[in-house]
């Protein structure tokens, strides 16, 4: 046991500085992903044909393709069309564009959820399609997809970690190198793992909270 406290203490600097950008790159993608999963999942539910087909079709290839063959396309084959991006834009870009096709089918079918009755009573009062969406709809699907909205924050967190092909140095490309140069893989990923756990631990209390919160408010 002293002896891994010994090589804790040496590793781990080293692994917080990937433990950093996981977090960064975590933050970001979350952040776009949920501004486009929220649009796909209005174009969806919007009744134009022409907007919810071809998001509908978008959405499905998308969540089609493995993650690692969305990264290796956005860094590899985009510059040949002229989009050049560094390794954590492209990384950032990847987990954004994948996730959020899977979190705009939760809010998808979070607004689907609602009441008709209550759409239709909207309607009738006069509202609009975007002020009904902002005063009836949405406040209440947000309380219905808050559990698989936060199913998806923590794959989004560990699916992080795919950054690491395309030489994003987040924490498990720092294992990885560290591993490789001190042959010590129990010390190095057990450390890894611990990381990773001190921040999944606490984001799902924080995401419980926030759904116990959003469930006493109804």
């Amino acid at each position: 046991m002293n002896a891994f406290l010994s090589r804790a203490s040496e590793y781990l600097p080293l692994l917080l500085n990937g433990l950093w950008l996981t977090i960064l790159v975590t933050f970001a993608s979350l952040c776009l992903a949920t501004v486009l999963g929220l649009v796909w999942a209005l174009l969806r539910t919007s009744g134009i044909r022409a907007l919810a087909l071809p998001t509908r079709v978008f959405v499905e290839c998308v969540r089609g393709i493995p993650i690692l063959v969305v990264l290796f396309y956005i860094y590899f084959v985009m510059p040949d069309i002229g989009i050049d991006l560094t390794a954590l834009q492209a990384g950032i870009a990847g987990l954004a564009l994948t996730y959020s096709c899977y979190i705009g089918e939760t809010f998808r079918a979070g607004i689907e959820a609602i009441d008709r009755g209550q759409v239709e009573a909207a309607k009738s009062i006069g509202m609009r399609h975007g002020l009904m969406m902002r005063r009836v709809v949405l406040p209440q699907a947000v309380r219905i997809v808050m559990p698989p909205y936060a199913n998806n924050v923590i794959m989004l967190l560990k699916d992080s970690s795919q950054v690491s092909v395309i030489t994003v140095a987040e924490l498990t490309m720092q294992g990885k190198a560290l591993a490789s140069s001190t042959f010590d893989n129990m010390t190095v990923f057990t450390l890894v793992a611990l990381l990773y756990l001190c921040l999944t631990i606490p984001l799902n209390i924080v995401m419980r909270s926030v759904e116990t919160a959003l469930g006493k408010s109804r």
